[in-house]
């Protein structure tokens, strides 16, 4: 069980800076929600929620249910405050009417919070341990001669059929490659795993989230409307339940700047993101967490696997 801190409680005037910061930061509801289901960890919490009310209702509504029950919640609660505070990017705020004033109340909100959470050094140590213990599993996990041995059969299995020319023999290769490569990291992929065309429909789960998973293989970028099909699948979901979509050949920038705006179901992973899984330089759970993480935070649900690279 995650260590708590010391038995002590949040100070309301953090939970209070909190209100705040999320009411500010985010203006349309479907921004907020997109943030909050990508953030927390248990995103069951906001099926709960009425989102036909006002943001500042719902807002309210979320931190203080969580606060109640806070020897539950106390970490998704810390959570929230760290990802909100570590929040820069307020381009979506600047494109609408007053933007300038609504850019200025959000910055103003995320630096109040900032102040509550400076008493709050042992848990920002304490997630940046779990950063260091994830490497460190990531680097004893890559040492392992069973996942070495599976990656590198993975990996030629992937040059191989690299060459091929047969959409549905490739794509039943990619099906059966995909499903060994997210059963290798503990992800629970779902026996619904199944190619139509160049195209493979499956699930998985991932840190007690849902995703329904598409991955497509076809010479062009994927396209808007290819992304609908998966975000379709979605509204039809539970709330919580997210999509990740896996295109070899990438994406098509009018597809990303689409799905990047309003509420932000998926993630988006392409050819290089697989290769860098395969030899061994990130594994598929960390890669996961910095897409998600990156969703959260900036509304970039196409983060390139340099950029990670990069960050680090």
């Amino acid at each position: 069980m995650a260590k708590r801190l010391k038995g002590k409680r949040i100070a309301p005037a953090a939970l209070q800076a909190l209100k705040e910061a999320l009411t500010h930061v985010y203006w349309y509801k479907s921004d907020l929600r997109s943030f909050l289901t990508q953030c927390l960890s248990d995103s069951t919490v906001l099926s709960h929620l009425n989102w036909g009310d006002y943001k500042r209702n719902i807002v309210a509504q979320l931190i203080d249910s969580l606060s109640r029950k806070e020897d539950i919640y106390q970490r998704e609660l810390l959570r929230l405050m760290t990802e909100v505070a570590r929040v820069t990017d307020y381009s979506h705020l600047q494109r609408l009417e007053d933007g300038k004033e609504k850019v200025a109340a959000a910055k103003l909100s995320v630096e109040a919070l900032k102040k509550q959470i400076r008493g709050l050094d042992e848990f920002l140590e304490e997630e940046q341990e779990v950063e260091v213990r994830r490497q460190e599993a990531h680097e004893r996990r890559m040492k392992a001669d069973a996942v070495q041995l599976a990656l590198k059969k993975l990996t030629s299995d992937y040059y191989d059929f690299l060459k091929s020319n047969d959409p549905q023999g490739r794509g039943y290769r990619l099906e059966h490659m995909l499903r060994t490569l997210f059963d290798l990291f503990d992800l629970d992929p779902k026996a619904s795993f199944r190619v139509i065309g160049e195209q493979i429909d499956g699930a998985f789960s991932f840190e007690g989230t849902d995703y329904l998973l598409e991955a497509r293989w076809q010479k062009e970028p994927v396209r808007a409307s290819d992304l609908d099909s998966l975000v379709g699948k979605l509204s039809r979901k539970l709330d919580n339940t997210l999509g990740l979509y896996l295109a070899v050949n990438g994406y098509s920038e009018d597809a990303v700047r689409a799905h990047s705006s309003g509420r932000r179901l998926i993630i988006l992973m392409d050819g290089s993101d697989l290769m860098a899984v395969l030899e061994g330089r990130i594994d598929l759970v960390q890669l996961l967490l910095r897409k998600r993480r990156a969703a959260s935070q900036t509304g970039n649900i196409y983060l390139r696997i340099h950029e990670i690279f990069v960050s680090n």
